[in-house]
């Protein structure tokens, strides 16, 4: 059941590995990486206390000595606080240019340790060992790592690519529905920008895999993985095609800033109602039809997830705010934001061409159906 999709960047190529009860058998993937039996982990205090212990005797396995540093769970902590804690942790235990840092954990572990292994004596090595949907399928593979800043998301970090990624898909199974249907956002988004084929295959297959069929969610996963890979290789640090790995996040970063970046909204809940406000200001664009959007949102509510901006608990700010807040995206180019819109199922593009009456009108009718009291 288990699969390998080979990233080729050249003398930075890595595997990522995807199958369940990887770690279990770290040891055998992790220890031709080492010159010394020994790596640092970083994980939270979550994922330590359901599987730590787990890693630890797969190391073991192997004669590998293993020290973690468990910081709280949560985007919280995906600042400078904790991370500075996480590189003078790393500095006391004298981690080396030579040695291997683990990232255990989501994509707030992920993306800070990759960040503390980047600066870290001007670059370490680091091993990804993704425990969520949303970490596995995205984040984990392609060498973004960063922090958050008050003023948005991810806008303090490094292109920093991993050695190796184990993507243990039975870890999965400790997730509660809300953080696997989260990850699921990430997973859809994979059909919707790039392969109409896939998205298909998810409204036959999706309802299974999240009830927990292993041979689905290992395919589901290296398909979604192995997408992102081919656009990384064409495009390392976003200068094109990578873009289009962000449909959905434009309005997906607003909404996280609106409410937060707190329980009230996960970043895969943020995508996937990104995806169908990008659907939908692509059909009041006249790029596709409107039986598009409608079907993006039939298959999101078929699968139990939110879909509009009245499945986001609380105030929410004006239209005109959103917009405002989409300004400190990343993806904003001389002044100019850019939006990923679809000329269908599967073909998504990157464009600065976006009327900015139309996104307002977009969330205007949006905000609208959510009514005085929501």
């Amino acid at each position: 059941m288990e699969r390998i999709v080979h990233v080729p960047l050249g003398d930075r190529a890595y595997d990522v590995v995807i199958g369940p009860d990887l770690v279990a058998r770290a040891g055998h993937w992790i220890a031709p990486l080492l010159r010394r039996p020994k790596v640092a982990v970083l994980t939270d205090e979550t994922v330590a206390a359901l599987h730590l212990d787990a890693l630890r005797a797969g190391l073991a396995r192997e004669g590998i000595e293993m020290e973690a540093l468990a910081l709280p769970a949560g985007e919280s902590t995906k600042g400078w606080p904790q991370f500075t804690r996480a590189v003078e942790w790393l500095l006391e235990k004298k981690v080396e240019r030579g040695d291997v840092v683990v990232a255990f954990g989501g994509g707030v572990i992920g993306d800070l340790a990759g960040f503390a292994a980047a600066v870290l004596r001007r670059g370490v090595r680091f091993v990804q060992i993704p425990t969520s949907l949303l970490a596995q399928v995205d984040s984990s593979v392609g060498g973004k790592t960063g922090i958050n800043a008050p003023q948005g998301k991810n806008l303090i970090g490094a292109f920093h690519q991993p050695t190796l990624v184990l993507a243990d898909t039975a870890v999965l199974g400790t997730l509660t529905k809300r953080d696997f249907l989260a990850g699921y956002g990430e997973v859809v988004k994979y059909g919707l920008l790039g392969d109409a084929a896939f998205f298909d295959w998810l409204e036959v297959n999706a309802p299974a895999m999240a009830a927990g069929d292993m041979a689905l969610r290992v395919e589901a996963v290296a398909r979604s993985v192995q997408m992102k890979a081919d656009i990384v290789v064409r495009d390392e640090t976003e200068q094109g095609d990578r873009a289009l790995l962000n449909l959905g996040h434009t309005f997906c970063h607003a909404l996280e800033a609106a409410t937060g970046y707190g329980n009230r909204l996960m970043h895969g809940e943020g995508v996937a109602i990104g995806c169908a406000l990008a659907f939908e200001l692509s059909a009041r664009l006249g790029l596709c039809s409107q039986e598009e959007p409608s079907r993006v949102r039939a298959h999101l509510k078929a699968m139990g997830m939110k879909t509009d901006l009245r499945d986001i608990d609380g105030d929410l700010p004006s239209a005109a705010e959103l917009v405002n807040l989409m300004g400190q995206d990343k993806k904003v180019v001389d002044g100019q934001l850019r939006f990923i819109l679809a000329r269908g199922i599967g073909t998504a593009f990157v464009t600065g061409d976006v009327p900015p009456a139309a996104v307002t009108s977009v969330l205007e009718a949006a905000l609208a159906e959510r009514g005085p009291s929501a």
